[in-house]
């Protein structure tokens, strides 16, 4: 009787609670390994931004120290329109020089050059910076199934027409022939297309080419974003909504929130399935766990954004990642630094991600439009890069001119909070981030993004015979080679194999091309900065530009590289030589 009591007994564990308690966990388990097929990689990243920001060192950097990068538009910029600009606010996140470009390097003609639109020059040159940092090469790139989604709004070069329009004029500054153009150059073939829902459109791109790579349209994807200030007359539209900060600074969250400040950027990311990227060996910047894109519908106003909407939105990129609320530990918000915006996108993020009682470790709230100004159709992705670069290093960078809540907000027992200074990622947070940007359209996107895993441990150090260099120009070379040796002489041993391979492997072949001959990294060095100076050092020799690439048996590894040193000349409509008609 004991024998079958025990018989009994362990029958009796086998409920059918316990049958679908243990269905429900092979569920999850068959769940979570499906969302990991379909994460996305960020495996390359380009960027522009106010203050001299070309990488991500440098972002990083004036993040870290609270940069304001706001200043008056600079003289030589206020070209065509001279005076105009003394009516409108003239205080923006303004780069150096937008109307310079290297237009051999993409084949553009001279003539073509003067009428192509600074942003879709602009954007040949971060896509191709986007696509070395991946160490994918345009051919491989056109080889694959790669698909291409630009976000881009204003058409400000068109007012710089003084001749009448050409067939020039036509082609160069329709939003269609920005993602048109870099598909003909680069020889993507896969969906190319522009996307305009105003504010919200980097991040409504990076949404699509995330769709599209899940779905199986392309095997990579480039998406993002460029804007560029280049008349008073879109500056004294958005004046006319009562938007703008009279005195050109954004405060996000702030009790003396006045508006946001027009600023210019660019920022691409070179996406590809998480699963494909591991294959393939690449690096991995972070991972696009979910994303989702909604609208405001009937709001308050065409323009006024909706609590309810905004809500739903972060809900729905939350359900895509398989996420719950407390697996957030920062989000990148919208963040202009309007009276009514911020007060509603905090609402919105209390409802969606709030902490009950504030109990639980805190989101830490951030805004990079209080350091670069708003760079309206690149916001979302310099939003999105700025939280991968947040991951990366685990820690949240401050808000600049954040000192008082805006007494509009209340963040009384949601567990948000607006870091001053840089501060760790908090011990026990969730170790995702969120990304949201919303559109004056209506049209709201919010990204969840998450940490890479850790590289694995390096193995034995890899024989390393050499590594070849190129690019378009003997002289382009030269400085190249330069900015090289600088790069090497600030690596590790253990990364030369992963140096050589990049610049070999990771880098198209270009017209004037060389090889060293180089066993470690300071001969390496050496040789190239003598190839800087004009010298031809034994270590290295000519290759013909139509050689296969040598060595082969590199394993691959990518690394920081410096960017390509573009050989830019200025292209205006009325340049001394080609003065504007009458």
């Amino acid at each position: 009787m004991g024998q079958d009591s025990g018989k009994a007994a362990g029958a009796v564990r086998a409920t059918p609670v316990s049958r679908a308690m243990e269905t429900i966990r092979a569920l999850r388990e068959e769940l979570a390994a499906l969302r990991g097929d379909r994460s996305v990689a960020v495996v390359g990243v380009g960027l522009r931004a106010p203050g001299g920001i070309e990488d991500l060192d440098g972002y990083w950097s004036a993040l870290v120290s609270g940069t304001d990068a706001v200043r008056p538009i600079p003289q030589a910029r206020r070209a065509p329109f001279g005076e105009a600009w003394d009516e409108v606010p003239h205080r923006g996140g303004f780069l150096d020089e937008v109307l310079e470009f290297d237009g051999p390097f993409f084949g553009v003609a001279p003539r073509e050059g003067r009428s192509l639109d600074p942003q879709h020059r602009m954007l040949l040159e971060v896509v191709w910076e986007a696509l070395d940092d991946a160490g994918i090469p345009a051919g491989r790139a056109a080889a694959a199934a790669t698909g291409l989604y630009v976000g881009i709004t204003g058409q400000d070069y068109r007012e710089w027409m003084r001749e009448g329009p050409d067939s020039y004029w036509a082609t160069g500054n329709g939003h269609c022939f920005a993602a048109g153009r870099l598909a003909h150059t680069l020889g993507l073939t896969g969906p190319a297309m522009a996307v305009d829902t105003a504010c919200s459109s980097s991040l409504v791109a990076v949404h699509l080419a995330r769709q599209a790579l899940r779905s199986g349209e392309c095997d990579i994807a480039v998406a993002g974003g460029v804007n560029l200030v280049l008349s008073p007359h879109g500056t004294a539209l958005a004046a006319r909504t009562g938007a703008l900060s009279p005195d050109g600074v954004c405060r996000p969250f702030d009790a003396r929130a006045n508006g946001f400040t027009r600023s210019e950027g660019c920022g691409i990311v070179v996406l590809k399935r998480l699963a494909d990227a591991v294959r393939d060996g690449d690096r991995v910047h972070a991972v696009i766990h979910g994303s989702a894109v909604n609208h405001d519908g009937r709001a308050s106003g065409f323009t006024a954004p909706n609590v309810l909407a905004q809500t739903r939105l972060v809900e729905r990129a939350l359900a895509e990642a398989g996420l719950g609320p407390a697996d957030i530990g920062h989000v990148e918000a919208h963040g202009t630094g309007t009276p009514l915006g911020d007060p509603i996108e905090v609402e919105a993020l209390a409802a969606a991600l709030g902490r009950p009682g504030g109990a639980g470790a805190p989101v830490l709230l951030g805004s990079a439009k209080a350091n670069l100004g708003h760079t309206e159709s690149a916001a979302g992705v310099l939003g999105l890069i700025k939280a991968m670069l947040s991951l990366r290093h685990r820690a949240v960078p401050p808000v600049p001119h954040f000192t008082t809540l805006n007494p509009r907000i209340d963040l009384s027992g949601t567990g948000l909070r607006v870091p001053t200074e840089l501060e760790p990622w908090p011990a026990g947070a969730g170790a995702y981030a969120g990304v949201s940007s919303f559109g004056m359209s209506g049209t709201n996107a919010h990204v969840v993004l998450g940490a890479p895993e850790p590289d694995p441990a390096p193995g034995a150090a890899v024989p390393v015979a050499g590594f070849e260099v190129s690019a378009r120009t003997p002289a382009a070379l030269r400085s190249y080679a330069g900015r090289l040796a600088a790069r090497l002489a600030g690596i590790k041993d253990e990364e030369y194999a992963a140096f050589a391979y990049t610049v070999t492997h990771g880098r198209t072949p270009l017209a004037a091309r060389i090889r060293v001959e180089a066993s470690d990294r300071h001969r390496a060095a050496a040789a190239l900065a003598a190839v800087a100076e004009g010298l031809a050092p034994p270590e290295v020799r000519e290759v013909a530009a139509d050689a296969a690439p040598g060595f082969a048996d590199l394993p691959r590894r990518v690394v920081d590289l410096p960017a390509y040193p573009w050989e830019r000349r200025r292209y205006a409509p009325f340049d001394a030589e080609h003065p504007p008609a009458g």
